[in-house]
C-alpha cells in the first residue's frame, strides 16, 4: 500500500476518533461506541478504524457520524474518503458488484479522450480484444478476485466501447510486448482467432499499434501495463487495485517510459510479421 494512501487513511482515523472524543452527550469509548453502532461493529473494528489498519466504507461513515451525534460531519467525511480511493481503487471494492461497474467507469474515461496511449505487457489490450477472449478474461479475474460473475454483461460493455476505434478525431496509441500475442490466458483457438483480428487492426487509420519483439534490445524494461487519456490520467493494474494518478509530474514520466519502450517497436508491416510468427505457433496459416 502506497505511503500517501495509509498517510491519508490514517489522517481520517484521527478525525474518527476526534469525532468519538467530541460526541455531544460526552466521550465515548470504543465499546460504547460499537454498542451504538449495533451489529457488525466491535471494539476492534472501531480501533482498527481509529488507526488507519482498515479502510471505512460510505456506510460506516454515515454510521459514525450519526453515532457520535454529529450527522452533518458525514459529508466532510466522505470527502475525505473519496479523496484518497479515487486514487487507489481496489479490485475488492470494485468488484464487489462484478466486472461490468469497473468497465463503465472506464468508458466514461473513454468518452472524455480523444488520445489513448496504452502499453500492455501480457494481454491483448480490452480496445482490441474479440469478445470470445474478453469473455476468458472476466472469468479467470473473478475467479481469482472471488467476484460475482457478470462476465456478459461486462464483455458487452468492452465491447461496445471499441466503437471509438471507428470515430474520426481519436487516436488510440497502443503498444505491446510479443508476450501479450502468446499468452495461453485462452484455448489456442480463441487466441488465435484474436490474433486474426489484431492484423485488422493494425491497418485502421485510428490506431497506431506496435509491438515489442522478444527479440528486441531495450532501453527500459516491460514493467507493469497502463493507459494514459490524453496527458490528464494514468491508470495502472496491480493485482490488489487500479492506481489513478492524475499528477502531471507522474503523467509526464508514465509518457516517457512509453516513448521509450517504442523505441524498440515495430509496426506496419514489421507488426504483422510478429502477428503472423504468434499465429504459426498456434498451427494458424
Amino acid at each position: 500500500m502506497s505511503t500517501d494512501y495509509q498517510k491519508a487513511r490514517e489522517d481520517l482515523g484521527i478525525r474518527l476518533r476526534e469525532l468519538r472524543f467530541t460526541a455531544p452527550e460526552g466521550r465515548l469509548t470504543g465499546t460504547q461506541l460499537a454498542e451504538r453502532l449495533g451489529s457488525g461493529w466491535t471494539k476492534v473494528k472501531i480501533s482498527k478504524l481509529e488507526n488507519g489498519k482498515q479502510t471505512a466504507t460510505a456506510e460506516d461513515l454515515r454510521a459514525w457520524a450519526d453515532g457520535t451525534g454529529q450527522p452533518d460531519t458525514y459529508e466532510e467525511l466522505l470527502a475525505r474518503l473519496r479523496g484518497f480511493e479515487s486514487h487507489i481503487r481496489s479490485w475488492r471494492r470494485q468488484l464487489a458488484s462484478g466486472h461490468r461497474p469497473v468497465q463503465d467507469a472506464v468508458t466514461v474515461e473513454h468518452e472524455r479522450t480523444r488520445v489513448l496511449t496504452i502499453w500492455e505487457n501480457v494481454l491483448v489490450p480490452g480496445m482490441v480484444q474479440i469478445p470470445e477472449y474478453a469473455r476468458h478474461t472476466f472469468n479467470r479475474h473473478a475467479d481469482l478476485m472471488r467476484s460475482p460473475r457478470d462476465t456478459e454483461d461486462a464483455v458487452r460493455a468492452r465491447i461496445q466501447r471499441q466503437e471509438g476505434l471507428y470515430r474520426p478525431g481519436r487516436k488510440y496509441r497502443i503498444m505491446m510486448w510479443e508476450g501479450a500475442l502468446r499468452s495461453l490466458v485462452c484455448p489456442p483457438s480463441v487466441l488465435a482467432a484474436q490474433l486474426h483480428h489484431l492484423s485488422g487492426v493494425i491497418g485502421l487509420d485510428t490506431v497506431e499499434l506496435g509491438i515489442v519483439p522478444f527479440t528486441a534490445s531495450l532501453k527500459i524494461w516491460p514493467g507493469n501495463s497502463f493507459w494514459v487519456y490524453d496527458e490528464r490520467l494514468v491508470v495502472v493494474e496491480d493485482w490488489h487495485a487500479e492506481l489513478w494518478i492524475d499528477d502531471a509530474d507522474s503523467i509526464a514520466t508514465y509518457l516517457r517510459v512509453w516513448q521509450t519502450l517504442s523505441e524498440s517497436a515495430v509496426y506496419g508491416a514489421d507488426a504483422h510479421r510478429v502477428v503472423a510468427d504468434a499465429r504459426r505457433v498456434l498451427g494458424e496459416p
